[in-house]
């Protein structure tokens, strides 16, 4: 069976990943390649880094969050940039607990643990490869069997900085079984796994009267006392708290804020030193990253208290709002339904109509004259409003405060969308069964007010509109096509007028032979489906026929698809020259021959090139008969 040769090949290549030499020769390695002693940190940066990082519109997109992290680019690159690189370069940085702040299913538990994820596959790979000390219960840096003394002339010389000390149990192996000869201590390739806890920790608080504190820093153990006759022999302690487990690497701290003070005081030293205290010992090195994540009702009533004042200082809060772009908000819900056994089509622009009524719960209403919640939305999802450009996202984004930090959540939208999933009676789902069954869902919400209902219902009708218009769009655009010809026709007509028009020419009548002046009716007529005012129709012709000139140049055909403007006025031109036809065509109940051909044809191009089924096809044509109808 294929599967059991798999099972081989895994096993196989587990094994070319062990590796067991002596101090000695790991020193050696180390000299040869020094980023195999890295600081858990720079681990973790180089990582995040080795996915690749691209640069759009001023903006790092890392490639390590792609797929599973949307829309949150700029907190992303705020996260990577003022932590973990500064953090990487051994900066103060690196001695703050790290804290993701936000609204719930807002990203920041994924985040967390695409980290742990991805700090488990870089592990196994040569670039995260990463050793320790044979048997010990930390899995600790074998740097730390270099004496301080040394420490310094290792660093100039060869580069290599060595942070921590030995643990207990390290100590007394050294000390009793090699009698102090460092360089015979044996050395393991190690593989980070928080199932094997294996430098990837994770604590959740409980009840305080019953939770102990050696779930942190480990315990005693009572069994060995009486063996080894004193508590502060390493032997009779469990070195297997999450704070030693979590050595090497990164450990989650969930619900941080509702932690007791008594775990809390821990990570003071831990955070600012690079140590905790366990049991009766001296201070323990540990190199890990600490993270933890809380909403922002907790941080508020967290900080508001002056016992935290010093934890406060420690933690380094990093934001993270709700993504407030359409067409990333799809790519959340379609990666959550990819995820279900659920067998029904979703109409094109049903997720969409979700999408819109989210992002506008979250944004907040900005003070610039003429900008609406409608128009922000389109803009911070890339597209031109009327008198506004992309340059002017960053400083509406800067005029709204905590924007993102409240609204509707994913999994709300989500959980409805599943609901009209299972309860659609056909194979397919559309826009306006998901917009109803967000409705129907605020009913059953019983945490919000009656404003906030109200406010929410409005969103629904808005993104109800936005769906009205995109069905019209879409209809029109299949009906056009199905008269490719005349839209060509229309297209090449309007450039022999531009032409002529900015040339100052005159157009000749391709049946009289007639030459005539450029018909101004016609190109205005056209030019007034995008908005192209009569004071801007001279640059807008200008703009055309330098395009026909660039095109030309290079050697390529300029044709209906060549200038995205100027084939939506043509469309929308035909469409409306073809409007009774459309009209007639979709809402009569007995159609003719040639009107059912027609309506096939429109079908036939839904289906083939714009992603519907016959079902959502069909009801998408008697939905656009019935607005056009009104």
């Amino acid at each position: 069976m294929e599967i059991l040769q798999r099972l081989e090949e895994y096993r196989q290549e587990a094994r070319k990943l062990h590796w067991e030499g002596t101090f000695a020769e790991y020193l050696k390695m180390v000299i040869a390649n020094p980023k195999l002693a890295r600081l858990a940190h720079a681990r973790i940066y180089d990582m995040i880094a080795g996915y690749g990082v691209e640069e759009i519109d001023g903006v790092k997109h890392y490639r390590f969050f792609e797929g599973e992290i949307f829309g949150l680019e700029r907190t992303l690159e705020k996260l990577v940039e003022e932590y973990f690189h500064s953090a990487a370069r051994r900066l103060d940085v690196r001695k703050r607990i790290l804290l993701l702040m936000g609204p719930v299913s807002g990203g920041k538990s994924t985040i967390v643990t695409m980290l742990k994820r991805g700090l488990e596959k870089y592990s196994q790979t040569d670039a995260g490869a990463l050793y320790a000390i044979k048997g010990c219960p930390m899995h600790e840096e074998p740097l730390h069997l270099i004496p301080r003394e040394l420490r310094p002339e290792l660093q100039k010389e060869y580069g290599i900085y060595i942070e921590g000390n030995l643990c207990p149990v390290c100590q007394l192996m050294v000390e009793e079984k090699y009698e102090g000869r460092v360089e015979e201590v044996p050395v393991e390739r190690i593989i980070l796994s928080e199932e094997k806890r294996v430098g990837i920790g994770t604590f959740s608080p409980s009840d305080p009267k019953s939770q102990d504190i050696a779930e942190l820093t480990g315990s005693i153990d009572f069994s060995t006392i009486a063996e080894y006759g004193s508590e502060s022999d390493p032997r009779a302690y469990r070195f297997d708290g999450e704070l030693n487990k979590a050595n090497r690497g990164m450990m989650e701290f969930q619900e941080m804020l509702k932690c007791d003070e008594k775990f809390l005081y821990n990570l003071l030293s831990l955070s600012q030193e690079g140590n905790f205290k366990a049991g009766r010992f001296a201070l323990i090195s540990a190199d890990e990253m600490i993270i933890a994540h809380t909403n922002e009702a907790e941080y508020r009533a967290f900080i508001s208290n002056p016992k935290n004042e010093a934890l406060q200082s420690r933690i380094m809060v990093i934001p993270i709002p709700y993504n407030l772009k359409v067409r990333e908000e799809v790519k959340i819900y379609q990666k959550l339904i990819r995820q279900s056994d659920i067998d029904v089509h979703i109409a094109p622009y049903a997720l969409q109509a979700a999408a819109i009524f989210s992002i506008l719960s979250r944004l907040k209403e900005s003070k610039k004259q003429g900008m609406d919640l409608l128009k922000k939305m389109k803009l911070y999802d890339g597209e031109d409003v009327e008198g506004f450009k992309q340059k002017d996202v960053l400083e509406l984004m800067n005029e709204a405060e905590a924007e993102g930090m409240s609204g509707v959540d994913p999994r709300y939208v989500i959980n409805r969308i599943s609901s009209a999933l299972i309860t659609a009676d056909t194979r397919c789902i559309n826009a306006l069964d998901i917009l109803r069954a967000l409705k129907d869902g605020l009913d059953q919400h019983p945490s919000i007010t009656r404003e906030e209902k109200e406010r929410l219902i409005n969103f629904i009708a808005m993104a109800r509109q936005e769906y009205d218009e995109y069905a019209k769009k879409e209809v029109q655009r299949a009906f056009v096509y199905s008269y490719e010809e005349s839209a060509r026709a229309l297209f090449n007509n309007y450039l022999d007028n531009v032409e002529a028009f900015v040339n100052k020419t005159k157009v000749r009548d391709p049946i009289t032979d007639e030459e005539l002046d450029p018909d101004e009716k016609l190109m205005r007529s056209i030019e007034e489906q995008i908005g192209v005012t009569e004071n801007a129709k001279k640059s807008f012709r200008e703009e055309i026929l330098i395009r026909l000139s660039s095109y030309a140049r290079k050697g390529k055909t300029f044709d209906f698809n060549s200038h995205e403007r100027l084939r939506e006025a043509i469309e929308k031109k035909l469409f409306a020259d073809m409007k009774d036809i459309v009209k007639i065509t979709t809402s009569t109940r007995t159609p003719d021959p040639e009107q059912l051909k027609r309506i096939n044809a429109v079908i036939d191009r839904l289906i083939s090139q714009h992603g519907y089924c016959p079902i959502c096809a069909n009801e998408l044509l008697k939905y656009t008969g019935s607005l056009l109808n009104r």
